[in-house]
């Protein structure tokens, strides 16, 4: 629950607690870190020193189910000159490091992130006559938070995020998510680490598509490119009934489809609902500890294993039946990530890693048979993993979010694999490679061409290639919400 009030100072605040790491004392009762981020507030807005602000009955470090203390609106004037419409302004405040006592967030230090180095922003097309910002947009963010507070996964520039639902519960056709810098915020130096802005920009599902099959970046800048859709600051309009596509046809063709075709996809994973078997191992081997076994209780991916498949992911987005479905990211450098440029060999290394070390008591084996199960959604990801990923020489992982597995599709050219040419399908505990020849992704490709016309699509649906010991289903959702999986 939250309660509307305008803002001021929150209110008293315990002290520090002492020990060895924690930060000099702070003689004022106002927070240190949310001090900062006011300063910057009031830097961008100086005649609203109280704006209204939703706030958090029960604070998150209280038992309170909202990780976010507080979400200010401000009324943002906007430039007409420049195409800017006024707009409000929403800002968060707690996934950075308030406090700096270790009640939410563990203090580091001060060169590092704050937290988890940022807030949540987002500019609301202001409709003619409100006087008041609306609310909904503060439960939004505070979504996107608890699934960073629970996941500990965090969110980048270029990011985005599928929705499946109208952003404020209408009949709106914006119901996902980009992320990216907020144009007028400034990073903030806080006694606790640095603070960045990151701004939710509002998309309909055809632009969240062209994101998933180019990139993110591409798709923010078309918005920019098109004031009715976004503008120079990305402006969510609720109302807006069509997408840049339909305003602009040729932005498809000329710019998206361009850009697939040259630089592929930066999608390099998902989470999702999937799972694989092994039909070449024996009955006798169910036993082996040191094999996955699909359909009883999966051994547990080797803390090596997770953070190589983060790796994989850190441009991915969260396929889920749930609403809130992000990306999964490690930590980056100075809070942004920048993808490689685009190369014919790729690595399933780590930047900052070598290669995965095996875990002692889960050996790699070679497969002679596998089958592969997605669900509807997950499935129809095939192609772009396919087309985008492997034909420019690059990987794509599927990691299950019902089981502790993975699925990963490599190409010949990628670094790191221990899936090869002699044996295409290797098993590192429920970690699965498939190494897919260029020829062979062609030919699935015109397979599995029907997977992009969903309307059309009845489940289940099996594609099999006896020749290469491969098959793949599509099946509902429950099969994946079952036990055995």
């Amino acid at each position: 629950m939250a309660e509307l009030r305008p803002s001021g100072a929150p209110g008293p605040t315990a002290p520090p607690a002492p020990g060895p790491t924690a930060p000099p004392a702070f003689a004022s009762l106002f927070p240190p870190g949310l001090h900062a981020i006011y300063g910057e507030c009031r830097r961008l807005y100086p005649d609203q020193p109280n704006p209204l602000q939703v706030t958090a009955i029960v604070k998150y470090w209280l038992g309170g189910p909202d990780p976010l203390d507080y979400v200010s609106m401000y009324r943002n004037v906007g430039s007409p000159s420049a195409n800017i419409p006024e707009h409000w302004h929403y800002i968060s405040f707690g996934l950075s490091d308030l406090y700096g006592d270790s009640r939410v967030h563990e203090f580091t230090g001060t060169d590092g992130p704050s937290g988890f180095g940022f807030e949540l922003t987002f500019r609301l097309k202001r409709e003619t006559g409100e006087s008041a910002p609306p609310t909904w947009p503060a439960e939004l963010m505070q979504g996107l938070a608890r699934y960073v507070f629970q996941s500990e996964n965090t969110f980048c520039s270029g990011d985005h995020v599928s929705w499946h639902s109208p952003l404020d519960n209408s009949e709106s056709r914006i119901q996902h998510m980009l992320l990216t810098e907020d144009p007028q915020m400034q990073p903030v130096q806080t006694p606790f680490g640095v603070v960045t802005f990151l701004q939710i920009v509002g998309v309909c599902t055809e632009e969240l598509h062209a994101a998933q099959q180019w990139n993110g970046q591409g798709i923010l800048e078309l918005l920019r490119m098109v004031p009715i859709a976004g503008g120079p600051w990305l402006i969510t309009d609720m109302r807006r009934g069509e997408t840049i596509f339909e305003i602009d046809p040729h932005l498809q063709q000329e710019r998206v489809d361009k850009g697939i075709e040259t630089d592929g996809s930066n999608l390099s994973g998902v989470s999702a609902k999937c799972a694989w078997d092994d039909l070449s191992r024996p009955p006798e081997d169910d036993e082996d500890s040191r094999s996955i076994c699909i359909g009883t209780q999966p051994r547990r991916l080797s803390g090596k294993d997770t953070e190589q498949i983060r790796e994989t992911l850190r441009r991915g987005l969260e396929i889920n039946s749930k609403p809130v479905l992000p990306p999964i990211n490690t930590q980056r450098q100075n809070g942004l990530t920048h993808d490689r440029a685009p190369s014919r060999k790729d690595s399933l290394e780590s930047d900052s890693s070598t290669a995965i070390i095996p875990h002692e008591l889960i050996r790699t084996r070679q497969l002679e048979s596998v089958h592969l199960k997605f669900n509807q959604e997950s499935g129809a990801l095939i192609p772009l993993c396919l087309r985008g990923r492997l034909l420019h020489g690059r990987h794509f992982t599927y990691k299950s979010i019902t089981g502790d597995m993975a699925i990963t599709f490599v190409s010949t050219g990628v670094e790191g694999a221990f899936a090869t040419e002699e044996h295409p399908y290797a098993a590192h505990g429920p970690w699965l490679q498939i190494l897919l020849t260029e020829e062979f992704v062609e030919k699935m490709l015109e397979d599995l061409e029907d997977l992009t016309s969903p309307e059309e699509f009845k489940l289940p649906k099996e594609y099999s290639w006896p020749e290469k010991k491969l098959k793949v289903s599509i099946l509902p959702d429950v099969v994946f919400d079952s036990p055995l999986h």
